[in-house]
């Protein structure tokens, strides 16, 4: 992976739980089969056992229900500004659904802006989900179809996942792992583990601010693997870092109340770190 910092990045993270209407189409089971059972009997032929009762299902088996991303953005006058995308905008808004998130990330967002998309295993898990549950949602995403084909030296999309875990069990780590031994705040309230309960539980919102830690987290890791591979001097580092602390204060100000959670951690596993 070549590192490089282009004038618009996406640090973003995808969250999904099992389509409950692929369930029943796959498995044949009745429309009118009560979701919880459908849930059961994917996991079941999924492969579930005692110490994993929900097991990773297929993406495409899965349904996309949000998407966030941390924008750096150099405007025209040379200035630097973040912006934070959370999908859906109304996660109680029925019109808001699976393929409106994805419309709106893929066509309103990557297929207009052309970013540089920053991810932790995006490569094998967001990208593909992407890829899979647009193909099934009907829509046309040759842009992300392009993006997925283009050759290394003619890519500047960077999974995390690739330079910091590798593939051998031995020295694999997670974006939890990277982040929070590095000063980062990691999983807060929520892992990905709960998504799915949450969500169906009623707690919309809760999954979507999760979903937003996980894309700040995401860039800052990328900031300090930038910061490591020398692309940005440490004074750059700190610049950088300073920018999204400001950019926390002026959107918690606005009514992003639910970022102080990050803001805590990030500066209580500042001081414990030193």
């Amino acid at each position: 992976m070549s590192l490089t910092m282009t004038d618009e990045v996406w640090a973003f993270d995808c969250e999904w739980i099992p389509d409950v209407r692929a369930g029943r189409l796959v498995y044949g089971l009745p429309d009118d089969c009560p979701d919880e059972e459908v849930m059961r009997v994917m996991w079941q032929e999924g492969g579930a056992t005692k110490e994993t009762p929900q097991p990773f299902l297929k993406t495409i088996y899965s349904r996309v229900v949000s998407i966030a991303a941390l924008i750096r953005r150099r405007c025209k006058d040379g200035k630097v500004k973040l912006f934070l995308l959370a999908l859906p905008e109304n996660p109680d808004d029925p019109s808001q659904d699976e393929r409106y998130v994805l419309r709106r990330f893929l066509n309103d967002g990557v297929a207009s802006k052309n970013p540089q998309l920053i991810g932790f295993n995006s490569r094998n898990a967001d990208f593909r989900i992407l890829l899979q549950r647009s193909f099934v949602n009907g829509l046309a995403e040759p842009e992300l179809l392009e993006r997925m084909n283009r050759k290394p030296w003619d890519n500047s999309d960077a999974d995390l996942m690739d330079t910091l875990a590798g593939f051998g069990k031995s020295y694999a780590c997670s974006l939890n792992d990277a982040a929070r031994l590095s000063g980062i705040p990691g999983k807060l309230d929520m892992t990905g583990y709960d998504v799915c309960g949450a969500w169906y539980g009623g707690k919309r919102k809760e999954v979507i601010e999760y979903n937003c830690f996980d894309a700040l987290t995401t860039y800052l890791v990328w900031l300090r693997l930038m910061f490591f591979a020398g692309k940005l001097s440490q004074e750059d580092h700190k610049q950088e870092q300073d920018r999204v602390r400001e950019f926390l204060k002026e959107e918690i100000r606005a009514g992003k109340e639910f970022l102080n959670t990050y803001m805590e951690a990030w500066d209580d596993l500042q001081r414990r770190i030193g």
